[in-house]
């Protein structure tokens, strides 16, 4: 019988005050080792508390933080074998391309030889070949990216942290450097742990995910599992915009006097269904339109695709899903 793999992060009831603010409060969390874990959650919530505490940056007020199976809650940021991309890229502007990329290699003193050789190595990883003489006033966001983190995979860390990577770059570049962490993470291997407070981002590109609150985990599962089935209206509203529906309302529609989400592509409008609402705006979307409803004191949303009838502002329209999607929550 083989024994459980060592993870690659464990929490373990961790805490982080900063003065009267609990800003990470009572965490227990596991990331397996090879994942692509999201830490997903608004401002303040937590997530970015813990990612610095995983590189050493901060240190817990209780609790203890392993990596690898190894206590480091007391260990320096330069003993972790982890390695840190930030979003405003924080590159040595007066330096190459190639002696930013070397920079970590100089520091533990491997010969120049060796490190620029390596350099240029993960210049072409990250789809960058023959840019190593360039400055990074002289790339694009994106490029500046790809170098921030090839010089973060040059030194091999075991847990590659990603702060919020790619907050500064347009949509279309951001979706496309999304595909290419995710490409990147499968080549490699190690584990990588990304913190957004976007949740296209986290559902797109995890493994799996936690969903932060208040210094809290909300909930942790695979991107299907957190998206389908949410725990509470905190999760089902934060993660895809859910309908989230007071007890009256999921009654009424057929479930338990509880709260419940269903979410807006899982409804649809038809001349009969499980309700009849007012339709009280519309909002085009390109690949369809959002049309919210008045049922009694709540709002439904529903996505209507392109090519099907967009009902009204002000009709009265009847609303039909699946029964199985209507989903219960525990608080």
């Amino acid at each position: 019988m083989t024994s459980p793999a060592t993870p690659a992060v464990e929490f373990r009831a961790v805490t982080r005050h900063f003065g009267s603010v609990r800003a990470v409060d009572g965490v227990d969390l596991t990331i397996a080792e090879g994942a692509f874990f999201a830490m997903l959650g608004p401002s303040g919530s937590g997530k970015t508390t813990c990612l610095r505490l995983i590189s050493g940056f901060e240190k817990p007020t209780s609790g203890q933080i392993r990596i690898f199976g190894q206590d480091v809650s007391d260990v320096p940021p330069n003993r972790r074998n982890v390695n840190t991309v930030f979003q405003d890229y924080a590159l040595f502007p007066h330096m190459s391309v190639r002696d930013n990329v070397a920079y970590g290699l100089m520091v533990k003193g491997v010969d120049r030889k060796t490190r620029l050789d390596r350099a240029e190595e993960m210049l072409s990883l990250v789809k960058l070949p023959g840019y190593g003489d360039r400055k990074p006033g002289q790339l694009s966001g994106g490029q500046r990216q790809r170098v921030a983190l090839a010089r973060a995979l040059v030194n091999e860390p075991r847990v590659l942290l990603l702060d919020e990577p790619l907050g500064a770059l347009d949509l279309k570049l951001r979706e496309a450097m999304q595909d290419e962490l995710k490409a990147l993470q499968k080549r490699l291997g190690i584990t990588f742990v990304f913190v957004t407070h976007d949740q296209h981002e986290a559902l797109s590109m995890a493994d799996s995910l936690a969903v932060f609150s208040d210094g809290k985990i909300a909930q942790i599962g695979t991107p299907e599992e957190v998206y389908a089935r949410p725990q509470s209206r905190f999760v089902a509203d934060f993660v895809g915009s859910s309908n989230v529906l007071p007890p009256d309302l999921t009654r009424a529609l057929g479930g338990p006097a509880r709260w419940s989400s269903l979410r807006p592509e899982q409804v649809r409008i038809a001349d009969q269904g499980q309700g009849r609402g007012i339709v009280t705006s519309i909002r085009y979307l390109g690949a369809g339109s959002r049309v919210a409803l008045r049922i009694g004191e709540a709002e439904v949303a529903a996505l209507v695709p392109a090519g099907q009838t967009v009902p009204e502002q002000g009709a009265e329209v009847a609303i039909a899903f699946d029964p199985a999607a209507l989903h219960v929550m525990e608080g």
